[in-house]
């Protein structure tokens, strides 16, 4: 601890116990907090507010002087005791805290952000939720393509012969034959077959009449 920072503390403990006894009968011995000041990685300018918040509330407030600051966080009982004390430089998030303790005394070197501080890590993924409730049905959504055919079928058993038909009904009359060719000439054949005829007869009984000269 810097010589500074050392009689910081010791003025504050000093008006702290002079304070009439009066005034302790009714609070808590106070907590204080002094340290160096930084905004944005540089020494923080004179006049700029440190503030103290617990429970999202803010309890105290201070300016930087020479670059560090004085916190002294009083209160009526101890309601505190143990409570996590956050600052503020500026209106900038401040990494470091504190837990109070009735007339405690720390050394805190407080860095601001205006950016807001880096990114923090991940954490670890939660347990699987209770499954939803089933949703209604939505609408019916657009035919798909037609799919390819499919292989064919065994062959049916084959089917019992069925009964003859009626028979039709007769067909119209044919149109009438044309006239045949005169017949004179098988009578002129029949002549001739007889004239043969004759003269094989004839022939027959003159060889006939030969043999017996």
């Amino acid at each position: 601890m810097t010589k500074s920072r050392f009689l910081a503390v010791v003025t504050a403990l000093a008006l702290l116990l002079a304070i009439p006894t009066a005034v302790f009968a009714q609070r808590v011995p106070a907590h204080v907090l002094i340290g160096s000041v930084t905004l944005d990685g540089a020494t923080a300018a004179d006049g700029a507010a440190v503030t103290a918040w617990i429970d999202g509330e803010q309890v105290n407030s201070t300016t930087v002087a020479n670059g560090e600051y004085i916190l002294v966080l009083d209160q009526e009982d101890s309601s505190w005791a143990g409570k996590t004390v956050s600052f503020k430089v500026s209106g900038a998030h401040v990494a470091q805290t504190a837990a109070w303790a009735q007339g405690g005394a720390d050394v805190l070197d407080l860095v601001g952000d205006s950016t807001g501080g880096a990114s923090g890590s991940q954490g670890a993924e939660g347990a699987t939720g209770a499954q939803g409730a089933k949703g209604s049905t939505g609408p019916a959504g657009p035919a798909g393509p037609a799919g390819a055919d499919g292989a064919p079928g065994p062959a049916g058993p084959s089917g019992a012969a069925g009964s003859a038909g009626a028979d039709g009904a007769a067909g119209p009359t044919g149109a009438a034959g044309a006239d045949g060719a005169d017949g004179s000439g098988g009578a002129l054949g029949v002549v001739a077959l007889i004239i043969a005829i004759v003269a094989l007869v004839a022939a027959g009984g003159a060889m006939m009449m030969g043999r017996r000269a």
